[in-house]
């Protein structure tokens, strides 16, 4: 279980962030109320993933108790009555996450928006691309300060191959004076290969050109900054292009999605099928597109009821995710109803693979209360191109009624 450090002398506010952290993101806390007790906790156990700071104990009235934790190299977050110029700049300097005035309930719900934000940071790769490292190093602690897994390259030309290598890099921070290829050019090209919506960036210069922020835009970049930036400005850039990129994430899922099964839809199965069935067709490769349907559906629902019945769906639906590839698509198609295109497979072998699935089911069991359920499973193959998806999903709909028609829990191949 991941854990929290809590270092507050106020018993009232330790208690309500403990409560909620606890409760609504489900980490452990651990508590202590002054610098010594800390400092004891600290001595023996440093695994927090983050540690929340009052500035004002009895023992460390000046904010010491922030220098004992971040020497343990944990991110801090510090909380306080009150907060100046001069005490801001000084804290801002030792690299914390962030400041939060102690003013009202507001102010706790974005510390613990910062608390679960720490949290999912490590999943998440940041490339920095400057040809100066002085000015790669300060972004990069900055990153890592948050706990961002963080790349580097000195140019365009780099970062375009860095990229190759990393895909899943979700922010791009460039600078727009570099030798070989500028930062601006960098995102055009950065463009051509992935869309604003997977990947941001945000550019970077020190130069006072005008209409540069707005040439950076239009190349395709989300944001921009000018050097020297605020360090308060920077996280709040950073955070706010990774947040809307996890928020267009979540819109899509809940419309490519099926909300009970967590496969795709039948809406993404026409709109991403043929796309990926053109693909393979340049390629030379195959595609064989399967239903999947449940027999008897309806007497489980009427014997066990509709809970039950959506167990029977949950679980059918995990061993079709397991049994088949990232790069086919696997869907719940309506009701108790599935469809798999699968990608790259063997006409010859479609049929053995899908007896094996059947099979699985057949042998499979669920678990509803002190009932056990057992179920089958009639699949219809189409295995031949015809003339695009809607053609095959018919013809393997069809087969899939011939299946149901000889008696269910079998295979047919259109």
């Amino acid at each position: 279980m991941s854990r929290v450090l809590v270092v507050e002398d106020s018993h009232t506010f330790s208690s309500l962030l403990s409560r909620r952290i606890t409760e609504e993101m489900g980490h452990q806390v651990v508590v202590a109320n002054s610098r010594a007790k800390a400092e004891a906790i600290l001595s023996v156990d440093t695994d927090f993933f983050v540690a929340l700071l009052d500035l004002n104990l009895p023992d460390a009235p000046l904010g010491e108790v922030v220098d004992v934790v971040l020497a343990k190299n944990i991110p801090s977050i510090v909380f306080t009555g009150e907060m100046d110029d001069e005490l801001r700049d000084q804290f801002w300097a030792k690299r914390i996450v962030d400041y939060i005035l102690k003013q009202n309930m507001d102010n706790v719900a974005y510390m613990l928006c910062l608390v679960e934000r720490l949290h999912r940071n490590p999943t998440i790769k940041v490339l920095v691309v400057d040809d100066s490292l002085t000015s790669r190093v300060v972004v990069r602690k900055l990153l890592e300060a948050h706990r961002y897994q963080v790349l580097e390259a000195e140019d365009g030309l780099q970062a375009l191959a860095v990229l190759e290598e990393h895909p899943d890099v979700r922010l791009v921070i460039t600078d727009y004076n570099m030798p070989n290829m500028d930062g601006s050019e960098l995102i055009r090209t950065i463009r051509r290969n992935h869309a604003k919506d997977l990947l941001a960036v945000i550019g970077l210069s020190g130069t006072q050109e005008a209409g540069l922020s707005a040439r950076f835009i239009k190349s395709g970049a989300n944001d921009f900054l000018h050097k020297p930036f605020l360090t308060e400005e920077f996280y709040t850039r950073v955070t706010q292009n990774i947040e809307l990129l996890e928020y267009i994430a979540q819109i899509k899922e809940l419309a490519e999605k099926d909300y009970l099964t967590k496969l795709y839809n039948r809406r993404y199965v026409f709109s991403a099928g043929p796309k990926l069935m053109a693909a393979q067709t340049r390629r030379g490769q195959g595609v064989v597109v399967a239903m999947l349907d449940i027999d008897h559906f309806k007497r489980i629902n009427d014997t066990f009821g509709h809970d039950a019945g959506d167990a029977v769906l949950r679980q059918m639906s995990a061993l079709l995710a397991a049994r088949f590839r990232t790069s086919d698509i696997v869907s719940r198609f309506g009701g108790e109803e599935f469809c798999v295109l699968a990608m790259d497979m063997n006409a010859a072998d479609a049929s053995g693979v899908f007896e094996d699935l059947r099979q699985g089911f057949e042998a499979s069991s669920v678990r509803f209360g002190d009932q056990i359920i057992r179920y089958t499973v009639s699949i219809g193959l189409c295995t031949s191109p015809l003339d695009g998806l809607e053609a095959m999903i018919r013809a393997a709909d069809d087969a899939l009624y011939v299946s149901k028609n000889d008696g269910r829990n079998r295979v047919t191949v259109a």
